[in-house]
């Protein structure tokens, strides 16, 4: 069934409000994101200077200074 009376432009009007509404509340709720989003990164804990990491593969800290091991395995020969 289709609706009786069906006239665009008069729903046109009669929704205008309401999307702007909508719209507003949407744009506020992006600012309040943003604001705490600022917040909670200015809140932070500091970085430590990286003086350890933690290998994904074993779980054991790394020490950030080692740059003697390889990136990859070496190929066998």
């Amino acid at each position: 069934m289709s609706a009786p009376q069906t006239n665009i432009e008069t729903q046109k009007r009669r929704h205008r409000g309401p999307i702007i509404g909508i719209v507003l509340v949407v744009i506020f709720a992006l600012v309040l994101l943003f604001v705490q989003m600022m917040y909670v990164a200015e809140d932070g804990t500091p970085v430590d200077n990286g003086a350890a990491q933690i290998d994904g593969r074993t779980g054991d800290t790394v020490p950030a200074t080692d740059t003697t091991a390889p990136a990859t395995p070496a190929p066998a020969p």
